[in-house]
C-alpha cells in the first residue's frame, strides 16, 4: 500500500516520491537487466534509460498497484533495443564476461544457451528462473496470457536441454530411437 502512495505522489509530481520507488526496486531492475545483457555498462545504460522514460510516462500508469509490472515492461523494451542493436563481436564480448563472472564451464554453458534462445523465450525463461517471477506476473509483464507463458517455458526448457546435453547423451538417445 505504501508503494501504491508513492506511485500516486509520483503521478503528482513528487520526485522524493519517485526516487523512493526507484530505490525499492532498483536491485531488481538491475539483476533483471544483467540476465538480459550481461554487461556491466549496457546494464547502467538501459537502467538510465527505463528510469528517465518512466519518469516521463508516470502521469500514464492507470492503476499504482502494477508499477513494478510497468516499470519491468520498460525495462524489457529497453534491453531488447540493446540486444536487437548488437553485433557478432559485441556478442563474443559478452561471452568472455560470462567466463570471467560465472562459477564454472556449466554456468557459462547454461548462460550461453539462453543468451542464444529467441527473444521471447529468453525474456521468459529470465523472468521466471532468475528474477523468480510468477508465471501470471510475467503474462503481466508481456502482456501475454499465462498460458503463452507457459507454453514459452516448455520450448525454451526442451530447447536449453537439447543444447546442454552432452554428446554422449546425445548418442544414447539416437541409439534408443533406432
Amino acid at each position: 500500500m505504501n508503494n501504491e502512495l508513492n506511485v500516486i505522489k509520483a503521478q503528482r509530481g513528487d520526485r522524493h516520491a519517485f526516487v523512493s520507488l526507484m530505490r525499492m526496486i532498483e536491485s531488481d531492475l538491475y539483476g533483471m537487466a544483467y540476465s538480459m545483457l550481461r554487461q556491466v555498462e549496457d546494464c547502467a545504460d538501459v537502467m538510465q534509460e527505463s528510469m528517465l522514460s518512466a519518469y516521463k510516462s508516470i502521469h500514464q500508469l492507470r492503476d499504482p498497484a502494477y508499477f513494478k509490472t510497468w516499470i519491468f515492461r520498460i525495462l524489457i523494451n529497453e534491453c531488447n533495443k540493446v540486444l536487437r542493436n548488437r553485433t557478432s563481436t559485441y556478442a563474443a564480448m559478452r561471452l568472455s564476461d560470462i567466463a570471467t563472472t560465472s562459477g564454472g564451464y556449466d554456468q557459462i554453458e547454461l548462460h550461453e544457451a539462453v543468451q542464444g534462445l529467441e527473444e521471447s523465450m529468453r525474456t521468459t525463461i529470465i523472468l521466471y528462473y532468475f528474477q523468480d517471477m510468477s508465471i501470471k506476473e510475467i503474462a503481466s509483464i508481456l502482456d501475454i496470457s499465462e498460458s503463452a507463458v507457459k507454453t514459452r517455458l516448455h520450448r525454451a526448457r526442451k530447447i536449453l536441454l537439447l543444447q546442454l546435453q552432452t554428446e554422449q547423451e546425445k548418442e544414447m538417445i539416437i541409439r534408443e530411437n533406432y
